[in-house]
């Protein structure tokens, strides 16, 4: 398994124990709500829900903020912006945008597992100004072009 040193700090509304990895091979880690209260979730409401953590990403990754299965599954809550991202060079709060895209209210109490984390490795582009493009069979097909199934 390849490995990342990432800097983690507790702030001050962080309490409980820190995130980590639930199996050896597991992707990503769950981050735990942060609150004084529980926050209600009506249908179609969203919500910025702190973690207590911030983090030291070295140059060359980010975090990408990703829905939590079970909650997606069962009651529609999901990460709004899937996947967010958290660049090297943020160093404020990581918050969850969390969105209730189900049909029934959802209560997100503290130490609930809100979101789950992945380390990823970032390209940027170096980007060239050209008067063509190469073609393929495609070509400037867009949305529902290549068919169904």
């Amino acid at each position: 398994m390849n490995k990342v040193n990432l800097k983690i700090k507790k702030l001050e509304n962080f309490h409980g124990e820190l995130p980590q990895y639930q199996s050896l091979g597991a992707s990503g880690f769950d981050v735990r709500a942060q609150l004084v209260g529980p926050v209600l979730l009506n249908p179609g409401e969203r919500a910025m829900i702190p973690t207590g953590l911030s983090f030291e990403i070295p140059l060359g990754f980010e975090i990408q903020a990703r829905p939590r299965s079970g909650w997606a599954a069962k009651n529609g809550l999901t990460v709004l912006n899937t996947p967010g991202t958290i660049d090297a060079d943020y160093r404020g709060e990581v918050k969850i945008i969390l969105v209730n895209l189900g049909n029934e209210s959802v209560v997100i109490n503290d130490q609930d597992r809100c979101a789950q984390l992945v380390v990823a490795p970032v390209y940027q582009a170096q980007f060239e100004l050209v008067s063509d493009l190469s073609n393929t069979e495609r070509g400037v097909g867009g949305f529902g072009s290549t068919g169904r199934a």
